[in-house]
C-alpha cells in the first residue's frame, strides 16, 4: 500500500521558517508500530495521520519515538494538505482525536484560524530540578502537560543553554520557558528532548498552557505570541476560557485590508538584486537594502503604490490599518 507524504512548513507565510510537519491522508488506520516507524523514518519533530469519518477526520500525531495527545502544528498542516492538495471544498474542518477531543481549523481571507482545548497549568514546585537542567533558575514554575517556566525577560529566554539530558530525566513531557516579549505580548521557546525534539520550532499545543497563563497575567484575551526558536514563529491568540485559538497575525492583517479591497504583497528584501532596480546605484538604494533584509522582509507588507494614489487613499489604507490594531 503506497502512502502518501507531504511535508508543511507551518505558523510561517515563507519557506526555511516556522515549524515543519509530515502529514499522511489514509484510507483506513494502519498499524500503530507502522505509523511510528514512519514517523521516526520523517525524522521532524511530528508527523500527522488522519483518516476521513463522515464529515469529520480523525487524527494521530508522533514524534519519533512517540504519539502524542495533542499537536498544533501538524494539525495546522493536515488542514493545509486537505484544503490545497486534495481540494476539499469546506471551510471548518472538524478533528477528532484518539481522546475524543474536538479540535477545528477554520480557513477565510488566507488565514488558518485553530481552537484548541486551554491547559490551564497548576503551580508546581520543582524549581530546583528545573534550574539545574535549563542553568538557570526561574521565578515562577507551573505544569499541566508539560513544564511551564517563567523568567523576567525576552534576553533571558534567548539566552538559556538547556542540559538535554537533564532535561529528558525531568518528569514532564516537555518544559517550556516564557517570559513577556520586547515587541509582543510574551515570547517562548520549547524542549521536549524526552519525546525526541531537542527544541521544537513553534508548538501550537505548548499555547494551550502559555495564553491561559499570560491571559491572566497581561488580564487580556488576546495576545501576540513569539516562540523564538532558531526558525520562529508569530502568532496570534484568543483565550475564550476554555479554548485557546491560534493564527498569524500578518496573513490577519492581509486577509482585513483584502475585504476592503486592499491588495498586500509579501515583502521584497533587497531591492537591488531585483532586474528593474539594477540600473539605479546602490546608493540610492542602501536604506531600502538595510531595512529589507531576509530576516526583516518577513514581518512587513507591501501596500499599494501607484501614480494616482492621493492622500485621500492613503489615508483610508492607514485608517483600516489604525482599525485592524484597535482590534488585537
Amino acid at each position: 500500500m503506497k502512502i502518501p507524504l507531504y511535508q508543511v512548513d507551518a505558523f510561517t507565510s515563507k519557506i526555511f521558517s516556522g515549524n515543519p510537519a509530515a502529514v499522511c491522508p489514509l484510507q483506513e488506520w494502519i498499524n500503530d508500530d507502522v505509523m511510528q516507524n514512519i514517523a521516526q523514518e520523517n525524522n521532524l519533530s511530528e508527523t500527522a495521520f488522519f483518516v476521513k469519518n463522515k464529515n469529520q477526520f480523525d487524527i494521530r500525531w508522533f514524534t519519533p519515538v512517540a504519539e502524542l495527545d495533542l499537536a498544533g502544528h501538524p494539525t495546522l498542516a493536515s488542514a493545509h494538505v486537505i484544503l490545497k492538495e486534495m481540494k476539499v471544498n469546506i471551510k471548518k474542518i472538524i478533528f477528532k482525536t484518539k481522546i475524543n477531543d474536538t479540535l477545528s481549523v477554520i480557513y477565510e481571507n488566507d488565514l488558518y484560524l485553530m481552537d484548541f482545548p486551554s491547559r490551564n497549568p497548576k503551580i508546581e514546585n520543582d524549581l530546583d530540578n528545573i534550574a539545574d537542567a535549563l542553568g538557570k533558575r526561574p521565578k515562577e514554575l507551573y505544569r499541566h502537560r508539560d513544564a511551564l517556566a517563567v523568567f523576567d525577560n525576552e534576553e533571558e529566554i534567548k539566552n538559556i543553554t538547556p542540559n538535554m539530558e537533564k532535561i529528558k530525566c525531568l518528569n514532564y513531557a516537555a518544559v517550556i520557558i516564557t517570559a513577556p516579549g520586547n515587541k509582543v505580548d510574551f515570547v517562548s521557546r520549547n524542549f521536549a528532548p524526552k519525546l525526541g525534539i531537542p527544541e521544537d520550532p513553534v508548538t501550537g499545543s505548548a499555547h494551550c498552557e502559555l495564553v491561559p497563563y499570560w491571559s491572566r497575567i497581561l488580564k487580556k484575551k488576546k495576545l501576540i505570541a513569539n516562540q523564538i526558536s532558531k526558525r520562529g514563529g508569530k502568532l496570534y491568540c484568543v483565550y475564550n476560557n476554555d479554548r485557546v485559538i491560534d493564527s498569524s497575525v500578518l496573513s490577519q492583517l492581509a486577509g482585513f485590508l483584502r475585504d476592503h479591497d486592499i491588495e498586500t504583497r509579501p515583502c521584497f528584501h533587497n531591492l537591488s538584486s531585483m532586474p528593474i532596480y539594477r540600473e539605479y546605484s546602490h546608493d540610492l538604494l542602501k536604506h531600502s537594502n538595510s531595512l529589507l533584509q531576509p530576516s526583516e522582509s518577513i514581518k512587513l507588507l507591501s501596500l499599494p503604490t501607484f501614480v494616482d494614489l492621493d492622500s485621500n487613499k492613503i489615508e483610508y489604507i492607514c485608517t483600516l490599518i489604525l482599525r485592524f490594531e484597535d482590534q488585537l
